[in-house]
């Protein structure tokens, strides 16, 4: 192989059944040995006829290209460890549409905040969503209306010994 070349295992195991086809091997057999199905040997087959070896190559990805270059996408964790904060956020929290401002403030890519999350994921790093709470919130009072007041609130289990009305 080639220095720099990587290879793919599917493209080998592609080119392998086209040789063992040109060999004389049935398409049945091939699958047996490959350990795949019939219809995947007999496509591969067809692609062979058509183009030839390099017809069994791997396919170029579908869908559009990647907006976020992968040297941007290898510095994202970088600048999110810097904390949110240092990014003018309030709290240490990362959420998906506070990511998304900063991809789009440090590399000019615009985001959704649903397709941060799986960039997010792909990096091995999770979501997080903040608590809201009013900044006037006294948790003492609160605690102590847990305490005293729900109790009384609350609804109590129906008493069993007390004889029914019907």
């Amino acid at each position: 192989m080639a220095k720099g070349k990587t290879t793919n295992w599917k493209t080998e195991r592609r080119k392998r059944a086209w040789a063992m086809y040109q060999e004389g091997w049935k398409q049945k057999d091939i699958a047996a040995a490959l350990g795949v199905t019939k219809g995947a040997v007999s496509q591969w087959i067809n692609r062979g006829k058509e183009g030839g070896e390099t017809a069994l190559e791997e396919q170029p990805k579908s869908g559009a290209p990647p907006r976020l270059s992968p040297a941007d996408r290898q510095k994202l964790p970088e600048l999110l460890a810097r904390g949110a904060e240092s990014f003018g956020f309030r709290g240490e929290l990362w959420t998906c549409s506070r990511v998304a401002q900063v991809i789009r403030r440090e590399f000019g890519v615009k985001y959704h905040p649903a397709h941060v999350s799986r960039i997010l994921k792909d990096l091995g790093w999770t979501p997080q969503k903040p608590i809201r709470r009013a900044k006037q919130r006294k948790e003492a009072e609160i605690q102590r209306w847990k305490d005293e007041r729900w109790p009384a609130l609350k609804k109590r289990p129906a008493q069993k010994d007390v004889p029914s009305s019907s």
